[in-house]
């Protein structure tokens, strides 16, 4: 099989063969159909993703795909059921994993939408539900709400019952945020954005994937007890916080790092996911899919992410698994 391999920090991937593996006790193997990029990995590229990987490692968090194999004495899902996982090293032609970390998708979702689906509807859902329990009446300020994982905080907040404000470059972009629930729009190019969410009336909770130049004005449109989340920093700045405003406006600024729940709370990450994908099929879900390129295209997909040129999710797919 092959794979996408970084062999040094700051090199770009290479397509590498390899060895298909074998699944141990307490594992199944997934033959991979689809795999979601994600501005991680770019980070992960250049050594300054939050969770160092030391080179060479499989590039990649995301998958869909078939259960091929099962390791000795492993309950979980049957061979041929259709998947989706977060996975480190996702960007690979097979990979095994605990059964635990598996969920079997609705038979209405595609490999690609299922593909994209972890680490952007989880992000958002573990950060409004878990971490800032936004509420319904709440005003929800999403920054870069055009990205892969700023569309899906505009849409569950919108479904939460929240009042959404969206922020994004230009009118397409934003055209798509009003298109999964955005209530009202703001083009980050406003000269005054401090006064334009003035105007707005303010909000409780900012969901905030950007930092930089967006991050002063986003905090100070917080109502008192209003909740900040740092959720990424897309500009590369990442922000002083001004503690005195925290204490004068009984602010609360609440960091939310999804994958790390794999470490500490593992069971948190994989209810979540199980509600989310349970939305989906219930039809409550609508994934935005900017791009479906084949596997060898990655380099092209980094690119759309690099450049911001991607809304939604940018999706490889392998030949390998065709959709039932």
């Amino acid at each position: 099989m092959r794979e996408w391999r970084v062999n040094g920090t700051g090199l770009p991937p290479v397509l590498t063969e390899t060895d298909l593996p074998v699944p141990e006790r307490g594992q199944v193997r997934i033959r991979v159909a689809a795999c979601g990029l994600n501005f991680a990995d770019l980070l992960m590229i250049e050594g300054r993703y939050q969770e160092a990987r030391t080179p060479p490692f499989t590039l990649g968090l995301e998958c869909s795909g078939v259960i091929d194999a099962i390791g000795p004495d492993t309950s979980g899902p049957a061979l041929g059921t259709r998947v989706v996982a977060f996975a480190p090293g996702a960007l690979t032609g097979a990979l095994c994993l605990p059964a635990a970390r598996v969920l079997p998708i609705p038979g209405n979702m595609t490999f690609a939408q299922a593909a994209g689906f972890p680490v952007a509807y989880g992000t958002s859902h573990l950060a409004l539900d878990h971490r800032a329990h936004l509420l319904a009446g709440e005003t929800l300020l999403v920054t870069g709400a055009s990205g892969g994982v700023g569309l899906t905080a505009v849409e569950l907040g919108a479904r939460m019952g929240a009042r959404v404000i969206a922020i994004a470059r230009g009118p397409d972009k934003l055209a798509v945020a009003k298109a999964v629930g955005a209530h009202d729009l703001i083009d980050s190019d406003t000269p005054d954005l401090k006064s334009a969410l003035k105007a707005m009336g303010g909000c409780n909770v900012v969901y905030d994937t950007v930092g930089g130049a967006v991050f002063d004005p986003a905090l100070r449109s917080l109502h008192p007890e209003g909740r900040y989340l740092a959720i990424g920093f897309a500009s590369g700045t990442v922000p002083q916080i001004p503690a005195n405003l925290l204490l004068v406006k009984n602010l609360s600024v609440i960091g939310l790092y999804w994958g790390g729940y794999l470490a500490f709370r593992p069971k948190t990450l994989t209810d979540s996911l199980a509600t989310l994908l349970q939305w989906f099929g219930e039809g409550g879900l609508t994934p935005h899919i900017s791009h479906v390129l084949p596997f060898d295209a990655l380099p092209e997909g980094l690119d759309l992410l690099r450049t911001r040129a991607a809304t939604g999710k940018v999706v490889l797919t392998l030949p390998a698994v065709p959709e039932p």
